[in-house]
């Protein structure tokens, strides 16, 4: 549950490896992310729920009684926890029978053709109460939470009309209010059309309703639209950006997942938190990134899922470009919200180096959730969100052991992680 008032200290010793941030950067751009900073035979310190200091065992580490906890690392390595920018936790069931499909040659797009996919989730969101969608996104909470993330966004986009949209975005404010995860909410009512309207109908419903509705109850955070081929187009993507700016939503594109669709420009263009996805990007939109505030987000479980090609990550840190990481967690494409397992898939598909791949998944996921500033790095006064490890040779060790459960403890806002109440 959330930090209580009371501030408490905790000291942890014995760290092999701490990875730490004295620079405090808000994003990595090309060689920049390379750069990650360990310290060896390390402690750690937190405040209530920031960090207050690190250091090596053997330079001046404050005495243990002077705090409320000590914990001994015995070894374990400490890194910052996960952030995943780009999810889709809230949802209901499950669609593996699209997955026989995927196996048995049919596309996503072809799946999404034959009424599957999207509208599929919508169906099955239809028909499930408020309590058991929380029941069920609680669970991916806390299974999220033990694999080490501690910061994320997750989306609605399985309503597809007014009341199912708010259901979804309300559930999600319940996972603010009830988990230790700090949770960035987006409005995707623009995820595919609803199947009983027209594109027109529902381009105009986004607007003139479903955008109002969301900003009367102060759900969101942010504003997406699948701006791809076969769902969005740029004008349309264009017009809901626009609606959303009205009411204060910033954007983040769903962008070139299937197709070079201009979701990229458009991203920029009205300055977009993030562009995702980016698995048929084309080198011309590395111009259109470069000098913008945009960060381009990769989600390479979805490649890895739908056997698709995976984002030119390396290309684009190449080009001077920062590059975040996503789970992309969802019943459709991407089943996993593994984040170990996304840095791991960096390094093996897109040759991102290990302290590359583990920038993209903290400091510059922690951007791309617009929470760089508190999140995403230990560095004294952010929030002390972090994983323990079992002994490793090094911190390369961790995307190298691609399946290995090698996180020992999760510790969010200070606190050991010790479950959620309400779970089965």
């Amino acid at each position: 549950m959330k930090a209580t008032s009371k501030t408490r200290t905790l000291l942890v010793k014995n760290i092999a490896h701490l990875v730490v941030d004295n620079h405090r950067p808000l994003r990595l751009q090309g060689s920049e992310m390379a750069n990650l900073e360990v310290i060896d035979n390390a402690y750690l310190t937190v405040d209530g729920d920031r960090f207050s200091g690190f250091g090596k065992m053997t330079d001046n580490m404050p005495t243990e009684s002077s705090f409320d906890q000590v914990i001994d690392a015995c070894g374990g390595s400490i890194f910052p926890s996960w952030c995943d920018p780009h999810t889709h936790i809230v949802y209901a069931g499950s669609r593996e029978a699209e997955f026989v499909d995927k196996i048995r040659g049919l596309s996503y797009a072809e799946i999404a053709r034959r009424g599957g996919g999207i509208l599929n989730s919508a169906d099955h969101l239809h028909e499930l109460s408020e309590d058991e969608l929380y029941r069920q996104a609680l669970r991916r909470a806390d299974e999220i939470i033990r694999k080490g993330t501690g910061c994320v966004e997750v989306k609605s986009g399985y309503g597809l009309n007014t009341a199912d949209e708010l259901k979804m975005l309300r559930v999600i404010r319940r996972l603010q209010e009830t988990t230790p995860l700090k949770i960035k909410a987006t409005f995707l009512g623009a995820h595919a059309v609803g199947r009983q309207y027209t594109q027109p109908e529902y381009v105009d419903l986004l607007i003139n309703e479903m955008i109002p509705a969301v900003a009367k109850e102060q759900l969101a955070d942010y504003i997406d639209v699948f701006c791809d081929e076969g769902f969005f187009t740029v004008e349309e993507t264009a017009r809901i950006l626009e609606a959303g700016a009205r009411y204060g939503l910033r954007p983040k594109i769903h962008a070139e997942e299937l197709a070079p669709s201009g979701g990229v420009a458009v991203g920029v263009k009205y300055n977009a938190l993030s562009v995702d996805h980016l698995e048929s990007m084309d080198e011309a939109g590395f111009e259109l990134l470069l000098n913008s505030e945009t960060m381009p987000t990769a989600l390479p479980g979805t490649s890895f899922f739908l056997n698709i090609p995976f984002t030119p990550a390396r290309k684009m840190i190449s080009a001077g470009l920062g590059v975040a990481l996503a789970s992309d967690y969802n019943p459709g494409s991407t089943p996993s919200g593994d984040m170990k397992f996304i840095v791991s898939l960096a390094c093996i598909k897109m040759r991102l180096l290990p302290a590359e791949a583990i920038n993209a998944a903290t400091i510059n996921a922690a951007y791309a959730l617009g929470e760089s500033q508190d999140y995403g790095s230990i560095a004294v006064g952010k929030v002390a969100n972090f994983f323990l490890t079992e002994p490793i040779s090094s911190v390369e060790y961790l995307p190298y052991a691609y399946t290995s459960p090698i996180i020992k403890q999760a510790f969010l806002s200070g606190r050991p992680y010790e479950g959620l109440k309400g779970l089965d």
